[in-house]
């Protein structure tokens, strides 16, 4: 019994008295037309370094999570413990670069050669760790202002050639799950259909599920259309790819250095937002946005923003709706619309949304491409590091402006996506025990209820997978 890869539907598992070891393969691949040609002998040499400092175990994991496209796990360790004897090199010849795969996953080859896709991800995976590594190293980016940041933000989406001038908006980022139910992942897909016949570009996270399903449907309208230049972007960051690994459909992948430039990333970029029904980071990745619109300077932006899900899931947005209006205001509703039901009405509120956004950008003489008008205060762009202490010291009351109460309720949720699947937060959690999170007291119940319905609705991991709580809330 088989399933598509990505698909939230699984096998029911095989048992076997033991393990059956994992099919590898091994090769020398040298990169597809257009992409990374060359690279110094110091870029080399810094990706070969297997030390403290080195970048070799960085490129290792990200690519790793490449060949394994469309794995069904959210596990960051398992999928190392499955391909221990994974190792990726660098080779400097005279023509350019190779990169020598050994012990790799079978599945990422066709054969004997490396499917394509996976090949120009790969490639892709170098240029951003070499390029980002380097820039920083070399003082490039001043990361401890708000515009040297963005500035940062910039030049690593310039470096991977997703900024396009001359080129009208048209780019829809998706955000939601990858533990999704097979309703809510089919209802994705029609939407995708929906933008695509329209001749949106889609950008989502690039793992499965919701950042699977719109792409899976453009494709098939862009083919209607016979539209070919399409751009099926995802970025990602190095904690997260081993969990959500980069789904077959992505064309145009970018890792951002961490969570918060990742975020950053997303809405410079896009000129509409829609939301699927996801868990904790889709949450995280509300919050974000909304506390960024609530700030004063960005009320007259347009920036528009859809909720939507099958008609199974009202619910879920509901009490989303409600939990933002109970910790944020009434005022927080003004920007976004949750639609229900309706892939066609998403698609037109988007084509209209994105209409507005080009009018605004043509009176304003703003670039299509990078939306530098968005002000984004500081405390939005530092990472956050989800540690014991900084969990507990998260500041989850109302007296303060609801934008920056909004910016510490997304750490609060970035730290439970930490505890769940990122290597670094897990191995804390079984030290520590479990994050301690403190607030106002309403806040705090609506938040513990909100929660408790992600994990009753398995959101917090993909099906098949027990969940244990890596956080506990306290009220008062």
């Amino acid at each position: 019994m088989s399933t598509e890869p990505g698909s939230t539907t699984e096998p029911k598992p095989i048992r076997h008295a033991e393990p059956t070891p994992a099919a590898t393969a091994s090769a020398r691949i040298s990169p597809a037309a257009g992409g990374l040609d060359v690279l110094s002998r110091h870029e080399v040499a810094r990706l070969r370094d297997a030390g403290a400092g080195g970048l070799h175990e960085l490129l290792r994991r990200c690519a790793l999570a490449v060949l394994t496209q469309g794995t069904a796990s959210d596990d960051a360790r398992a999928l190392l413990e499955r391909y221990p004897d994974f190792d990726i090199q660098i080779l400097q010849q005279d023509r350019g670069i190779k990169l020598e795969l050994k012990h790799a996953p079978a599945e990422a080859f066709v054969d004997g050669q490396v499917i394509r896709g996976v090949n120009e991800l790969l490639f892709a995976v170098v240029r951003d760790i070499v390029y980002v590594a380097m820039q920083i190293e070399a003082g490039g980016f001043e990361l401890d202002d708000s515009p040297g940041i963005t500035h940062a933000v910039f030049e690593i989406l310039r470096n991977a050639r997703v900024l396009r001038p001359n080129v009208d908006p048209n780019l829809v980022v998706c955000w939601g799950g990858h533990s999704i139910n097979r309703e809510e992942y089919l209802y994705t897909k029609r939407v995708g259909y929906e933008l695509g016949l329209r001749a949106l570009d889609i950008c989502t996270g690039c793992g499965p599920g919701a950042m699977k399903g719109p792409m899976k449907g453009a494709t098939i309208a862009h083919a209607k259309q016979r539209r070919r230049t399409n751009r099926y972007i995802g970025i990602t960051e190095p904690g997260i790819i081993a969990a959500e690994s980069p789904n077959p459909i992505v064309n145009h992948l970018v890792i951002m250095p961490d969570i918060e430039k990742r975020l950053e990333a997303f809405v410079r970029i896009a000129h509409s937002i829609i939301v699927f029904p996801g868990g904790v980071g889709t949450a995280e990745e509300i919050l974000y946005l909304l506390g960024i619109l609530l700030h004063p300077d960005n009320a007259s932006l347009p920036f528009p923003l859809i909720f939507t899900g099958p008609r199974e899931s009202a619910a879920y947005f509901e009490q989303i709706d409600r939990f933002l209006r109970l910790a944020l205001g009434d005022e927080v509703a003004r920007h976004y619309r949750i639609v229900v039901d309706d892939p066609r009405e998403v698609a037109r509120q988007v084509r209209k949304g994105v209409e507005r956004v080009r009018q605004y950008r043509l009176d304003n003489k703003d670039a299509f491409f990078f939306n530098w008008a968005l002000n984004i205060e500081r405390e939005f762009q530092l990472p956050f590091q989800p540690t014991h202490a900084a969990m507990a010291a998260l500041n989850l009351h109302r007296e303060q402006p609801p934008h920056r109460l909004a910016a510490d309720l997304r750490r609060a949720f970035s730290g439970i996506v930490a505890g769940n699947v990122k290597e670094e937060g897990m191995r804390a959690i079984e030290k520590y025990g479990v994050f301690e999170i403190n607030g106002d007291r309403e806040i705090m119940q609506a938040l513990d209820a909100l929660l408790a319905s992600f994990v009753a609705q398995q959101r917090m991991k993909l099906p098949g997978s027990r969940y244990v709580p890596c956080y506990r809330i306290h009220a008062g």
